[in-house]
C-alpha cells in the first residue's frame, strides 16, 4: 500500500523511516532498542504514533533492523540527529 505521508514523500515499508507526533517533518533520528543496545538512523516523514503512550512508529524495516519483529513493540530511545 502506498500512501503520502504530511512530508509528501511516499510511505515505503521497506525504507528506513519513522513518525512521530511533535518532530519536524523531515526529521532524522536516532533509535535504539534499549532491549539488545541495536541502533539506526531513521527519517521522520510521517504524523504519528496513533496509539497512546508510544512515542513513535517505525517502518519494518527498521523494526527488522531493531530486532523486535516478533514482538511488534520494544521499549526505545529516540535522539534527534542532525
Amino acid at each position: 500500500m502506498v500512501t503520502r505521508p504530511p512530508s509528501g514523500e511516499t510511505f515505503n515499508m521497506n525504507a528506513m523511516s519513522a513518525a512521530h507526533t511533535t518532530l519536524p517533518l523531515p526529521s532524522c533520528v536516532l533509535v535504539t532498542n534499549l532491549e539488545n543496545g541495536k541502533s539506526v538512523i531513521l527519517r521522520v516523514n510521517d504524523r504519528g504514533p496513533f496509539v497512546k503512550g508510544r512515542i513513535i512508529d517505525v517502518s519494518y524495516a527498521a523494526a527488522k533492523e531493531l530486532d523486535f519483529i516478533g514482538a511488534g513493540l520494544a521499549r526505545v530511545r529516540v535522539e534527534v540527529v542532525d
